[in-house]
């Protein structure tokens, strides 16, 4: 793990907490964008959840669960309980990826019609122990998004049209770093 970082996992979300805000890049349906963030949620909702206001749902959960702000906030009715956690160190760098995999709308990039947003979605959140350049972080997102297609692809996961799937259509990533090193 990295020094600080807390990865809390249970039935309602994955909470990734910084004692000190990070660096974060994402797509993220609250708080996406460039920005800084104390803490990472990825919450769960029913797969019927209208979406609405994902702000709104994840505020409303932080405020609950004593989360302080900033945050980036996902949504997601894949079973966060089923959360996958790697950690690896290469280089003196720690990396720390967690994912949550639902797989009821896969879709080929470019190719698969627009789909309307639902909750079920593939959310990436990789954390680096690291200073990085903004520049780095961006690539990190692209890095993170060709594995998630990598390991779709290799474990035959295909689009409705028939194709090897890259995502889904609601797919979301975070990419953060502590800014030490």
């Amino acid at each position: 793990m990295i020094e600080g970082i807390e990865v809390e996992v249970d039935r309602e979300a994955v909470v990734i907490r910084a004692p000190t805000p990070l660096h974060v890049v994402s797509s993220a349906a609250a708080g996406g964008g460039f920005g800084r963030a104390r803490a990472i949620v990825n919450l769960h909702v029913p797969k019927n959840h209208p979406c609405d206001d994902p702000a709104w749902d994840v505020a409303r959960f932080c405020r609950a669960r004593g989360i302080p702000h900033p945050w980036v906030g996902l949504l997601t009715s894949a079973w966060t309980d089923k959360a996958v956690l790697a950690t690896e160190t290469s280089n003196g760098v720690t990396a720390l990826a967690v994912a949550t995999v639902g797989l009821d709308n896969p879709v080929e990039a470019g190719r698969s019609p627009a789909a309307a947003w639902q909750p079920s979605t593939i959310n990436t959140i990789v954390v680096l122990d690291a200073d990085p350049e903004p520049s780095a972080l961006v690539n990190l997102v692209i890095t993170a998004t060709e594995c998630k297609t990598l390991a779709l692809v290799g474990a035959g996961i295909r689009s409705p049209e028939g194709t090897p799937a890259s995502g889904t259509s609601t797919d979301a990533v975070v990419v953060a770093a502590t800014g030490r090193g």
